[in-house]
């Protein structure tokens, strides 16, 4: 596969994130969002992440040019039919994603790989809903994109061994690292992960410290960069509760149970950085506020 064209369908934080990385790849990048409105916000966002970069040194001027000239908006589905791979990032909700997979099997060429961004759902369920279960495979990249260096390359059970490399050469081309994963709730990073988070969560509920302790413990113990309950603030903390309670459901284990304290956040409207508070409070850019420069 001679891999030119990308699609990309939600344009959410995870989506804006997969389409400046493939533009900074030089791949040309179609944006498919549900209105008009949600799409403009998208490209706002696109331009606003890279305007940050700039402000951090991370990116110039010029290398934002060039990543805002390959990033398109797609009018329709239809217009995905010039990718090679497409990548759906909606969130995780199962129906959702297959009526999407179902339209995109039908105006995609029977070639195209087909991916999905999912942390928790069955890629193995999604795909036989298609066609073209053996084109279908899990991305699932990690939060900020542009800057995380891992990808979860996620094998279906029909997933075959070409879409698998393309898919592969698809990662590196973007410069990060893949790592085969095979279908199995939560695969790695979300897996591992979520217990840990839940856990802190437990701590401040019990009254053992605050979130701000708990986090600066995790900081400075352990070399974290992020402490769990900032890090779920990023997340979402709606999307935390969803994947812990799919894993729940799934396998039963009483580790993956939500913490009570998590459900009522959610129930409270916090839940996180797009809600401006979750565990912390944030300012219009995502900011902590009080936290000192660069957290």
């Amino acid at each position: 596969m001679t891999l030119r064209t990308v699609g990309i369908v939600g344009a959410g934080t995870m989506g804006q994130g997969i389409a400046i990385a493939c533009g900074a790849a030089g791949l040309d990048v179609l944006v498919l969002e549900r209105s008009p409105e949600a799409a403009r916000q998208a490209m706002a966002g696109i331009v606003e992440c890279l305007d940050n970069d700039i402000a951090k040194w991370r990116r110039t001027e010029s290398e934002k040019k060039a990543i805002l000239a390959r990033v398109r908006l797609a009018e329709a589905l239809g217009a995905l039919e010039a990718a090679q791979l497409v990548v759906e990032a909606v969130p995780d909700d199962l129906e959702l994603k297959v009526a999407i997979f179902r339209e995109l099997d039908r105006v995609c060429p029977p070639e195209d790989v087909l991916a999905t961004n999912t942390s928790a759902l069955s890629v193995s369920e999604i795909a036989a809903r298609t066609e073209r279960p053996d084109r279908i495979l899990g991305l699932h990249f990690l939060a900020p994109v542009p800057t995380v260096p891992l990808v979860e390359l996620v094998r279906g059970l029909r997933t075959s061994e070409a879409t698998f490399r393309a898919a592969l050469e698809f990662v590196r081309l973007l410069g990060k690292t893949g790592i085969e994963v095979y279908e199995y709730p939560g695969y790695v990073t979300t897996r591992v992960i979520l217990p840990f988070i839940n856990e802190a969560m437990y701590v401040v509920m019990e009254g053992v410290a605050t979130a701000e302790a708990v986090d600066t413990s995790m900081r400075l113990g352990y070399g974290m960069p992020l402490g769990p309950l900032a890090l779920a603030d990023r997340m979402g903390l709606d999307e935390v509760m969803r994947w812990m309670q799919h894993l729940f459901d799934e396998l039963g284990d009483l580790k993956y149970r939500p913490c009570p304290l998590l459900r009522k956040m959610v129930r409270a409207g916090r839940v996180g950085v797009k809600a401006g508070g979750g565990f912390f409070d944030y300012d219009e850019h995502g900011r902590m506020k009080g936290a000192p420069e660069g957290r």
